[in-house]
């Protein structure tokens, strides 16, 4: 089985899935299999469900007269359909990474960009070398453009999700302490984070540059074409401007004030508002776009509950986007409590880079500093050092915090939103 071969087929499926609990009329199913499991297994399954076709890296569970078609790599078979499909596609693809805000960010363009366009894009966290390919499938006829999230922990990882998606436009929300383990330290998450500069270099697509970030601003230095924001004498200048806890911007004196929290979010609005000024979308739907977006993926999320403030920004966590975090809740008037989980992935780096966030902690001052996670339980001396979110929730149980605000913050891995509901 080719991909050539079997392209017709995928152009009839609903859509692709690689979760056999998802499978519906007219889906193709992609069996991936583990070490311990072996989802060929689900093959007359997934047919029963109604599948068009089931992928299987297994030849003893090839049935062509059933379309279970063996290869022999059900993810390399993925990305070269994946592949294969892109170099049909005619649309404006907009790719974009990132070690903080690209999620936001992807979602912010998505909903500035459908106010004119038909917009498929990556859903929730699917942007690795398998989320990539899903999302590339599906875009199909009707949709205009598409904007595809890529997320990366080592060099070239990057590199190998461009060859994919072979985005038109490209944007880097920023170069931050994250994954350092990973990348080898801060000059390799530049290096890694880079790659989509050098995807688009080398095939003469746009850079989307915030100008602020002397990163960026360096990397991308006398490169056409490009779209630029940030400095007044940048392609588009846009005003910081905030109301209560939430940031926005300002474009030729009219207002578009976003739900989000934090100055941090003022360069993802500034890079959606930028891209819609770019296809021609007016800025009163841009304003309406942002004004109308409401996160609910725990990133720079606000919630109010028994007449407190709580800030859910629970789904990463690395030194820079908690060093923002807690600057940024220290601007909240009233009593203030944060909530700290281990910063994951961070190496040789990872004790120093933890002291240094628990001593920005304390400088605050903050009421109540509360961590989570053997990392900060370890150089924490403070009694409120909990091993576990399940630990944390039951010292809540017994002491309600009282502060008016808490910011909640720490790597997924922590799950600090659990807590949530002890507060």
């Amino acid at each position: 089985m080719n991909t050539e071969e079997f392209y017709p087929l995928f152009l009839q499926c609903g859509k692709v899935t690689i979760d056999s609990r998802k499978v519906e009329q007219n889906d193709l199913f992609f069996a991936f299999s583990g070490t311990s499991f072996n989802a060929a297994t689900l093959a007359d399954e997934a047919i029963g469900k109604g599948a068009l076709a089931v992928i299987v890296e297994h030849r003893d569970f090839e049935n062509r007269d059933k379309n279970i078609f063996y290869v022999p790599s059900t993810l390399a078979f993925l990305q070269e359909l994946a592949m294969f499909h892109r170099n049909r596609l005619t649309i404006p693809v907009i790719g974009l990474t990132g070690s903080n805000g690209k999620t936001t960010t992807k979602e912010i363009i998505h909903a500035v960009l459908s106010r004119r366009f038909n917009v498929q894009y990556t859903h929730g966290n699917l942007n690795n070398h398998i989320g990539v390919p899903l999302t590339i499938l599906s875009v199909r006829d009707r949709h205009e453009m598409a904007v595809i999230e890529m997320g990366a922990n080592h060099q070239k990882e990057i590199g190998l999700l461009c060859s994919m998606a072979q985005p038109d436009f490209g944007y880097i929300t920023n170069f931050g302490k994250a994954h350092l383990e990973g990348f080898g330290g801060f000059e390799g998450v530049i290096k890694g984070k880079s790659e989509l500069y050098d995807y688009l270099k080398d095939h003469q697509k746009t850079i989307l540059v915030n100008e602020n970030d002397p990163v960026q601003d360096e990397k991308t230095k006398n490169y056409t074409p490009k779209i630029t924001f940030g400095k007044d004498h940048s392609e588009y200048r846009f005003e910081l401007i905030s109301r209560e806890h939430f940031v926005g911007l300002q474009y030729n004196g009219e207002n578009a004030f976003s739900r989000l929290t934090g100055e941090y979010n003022f360069t993802n609005l500034c890079a959606a508002a930028s891209l819609g000024l770019h296809f021609g979308i007016g800025f009163d739907e841009i304003r309406q776009a942002i004004e109308a977006y409401i996160p609910t993926n725990m990133r720079s999320q606000i919630v109010q509950t028994n007449g407190r403030t709580l800030v859910l920004d629970t789904y990463n966590a690395n030194p820079s986007s908690m060093n923002a975090a807690l600057h940024n809740f220290s601007t909240f008037e009233g009593t203030k409590t944060i909530i700290m989980g281990d910063m994951l992935e961070l190496g040789d780096e990872s004790e120093r880079e933890h002291r240094e966030i628990l001593r920005l902690a304390g400088e605050l001052h903050f009421e109540q500093i509360i961590t989570v996670g053997n990392i900060f339980r370890k150089i924490n001396p403070s009694l409120l050092a909990f091993e576990n979110t399940g630990a944390l929730s039951a010292y809540l149980k017994e002491h309600p915090i009282g502060s008016r605000n808490i910011l909640l913050k720490g790597s997924r891995g922590i799950a600090l939103e659990k807590a949530v509901e002890f507060i």
